[in-house]
């Protein structure tokens, strides 16, 4: 069964609520599960996207169209020069 996919924004309020939480005195078992997420995806997630502001991840899914847009421009020129050899 999958669970559902987090936008990337969602992730980065919820890592958020989980550093205030810590602030606060709790410890992050208890704070991970106050947001409703487990450990797990609290560090997978923290090692992914830790520190990053809204503006920042905003250019990082920028970055990812273009660079996706770029490797099939490659993909298709490299296609075509394969055709004509």
């Amino acid at each position: 069964m999958a669970g559902k996919r987090e936008k990337p924004e969602d992730i980065v309020l919820k890592l958020r609520q989980v550093e205030v939480l810590q602030g606060q005195g709790l410890s992050v078992g208890d704070a991970v599960r106050q947001v409703g997420i487990t450990q797990q995806s609290y560090y997978r997630w923290r090692r992914q996207y830790g520190g990053m502001s809204r503006d920042q991840l905003k250019r990082l899914k920028e970055l990812e169209t273009e660079n996706q847009r770029l490797r099939r421009a490659v993909s298709d020129l490299t296609l075509d020069k394969m055709i004509l050899s």
